[in-house]
């Protein structure tokens, strides 16, 4: 059997503001058909892996290979062009524009056409096509022509999942998809999250305990901006150190 195929490394990432050292020293690796879990209480660094690994903050030191490149230097745009989506704690839809609309402009950016100056961008096939595809793989195509802002919670948080999607991306960085929301619509995202994980390798940022042993094949705790483990589920759900400074000594 063949190793699984690492589409992104964090690679002894450490991110600094001044004396506060936010993130120390953290590598992981995000293999496609995986989804890798990063736990930790408020504060941990959880956020700020994210940035570093998205492009959003540059590391004071170490790397970011992304499909085998090293993209350290790189913006969010140009990672996001090279096979990176990522989705943020609060909602970043367009509240007054369709939901249809909202994965058509997502998929513009990814799919832009200059030369075709002739073209209005609304009638764009190709970015037309990607949002119809996207809407239909999520469960939000009967909903495709409400207006974004009417969604509940749960589905805006999918919405935000499927704008991420018509960028084509082959990663995916998901900073607490299930905040808010409530038990069916958790269920309704591990599912999607479940569909996307043979395609995709997705990192999760998550508060949500059960919901994080159901999905993740991998599990990375940080306290105070440091890795104290990353392992499998059954063996996090074990490790001392781990009950002590995260989950609490009840686990069993």
């Amino acid at each position: 059997m063949s190793p699984p195929e690492v589409l992104l490394r964090g690679i002894e990432l450490t991110r600094r503001w001044g004396g506060l050292v936010a993130v120390d020293r953290v590598s992981l690796e995000l293999a496609r058909g995986s989804v890798h879990a990063v736990i930790g209480t408020n504060g941990a660094g959880k956020s700020t892996l994210i940035n570093l690994l998205s492009g959003e903050y540059p590391p004071s030191s170490g790397r970011v290979e992304l499909l085998g490149q090293d993209v350290s230097n790189w913006s969010q745009p140009r990672r996001a062009q090279a096979g990176l989506g990522r989705s943020y704690q609060r909602n970043t839809i367009y509240a007054n524009f369709s939901v249809f609309e909202n994965c058509r402009l997502a998929a513009q950016a990814r799919l832009q056409r200059p030369w075709a100056w002739w073209e209005s961008a609304q009638r764009c096939p190709a970015s037309r096509e990607k949002a119809e595809a996207v809407l239909q793989r999520t469960g939000l195509y009967p909903m495709r022509d409400r207006q974004a802002g009417l969604l509940s919670h749960g589905q805006k948080r999918q919405l935000e999942i499927a704008m991420c999607l018509a960028t084509d991306p082959q990663v995916l960085l998901l900073d607490e998809p299930l905040a808010g929301i409530g038990p069916e619509e958790t269920d309704r995202m591990l599912e999607l999250l479940a569909e996307l994980r043979p395609g995709h390798a997705i990192l999760l940022v998550e508060h949500d305990m059960d919901a994080v042993f159901r999905i993740a094949d991998r599990i990375t705790v940080m306290v105070n901006g440091t890795v104290i483990a990353s392992d499998t589920p059954e063996s996090i759900r074990s490790n001392a150190d781990v009950q002590t400074a995260y989950l609490g000594e009840e686990q069993p």
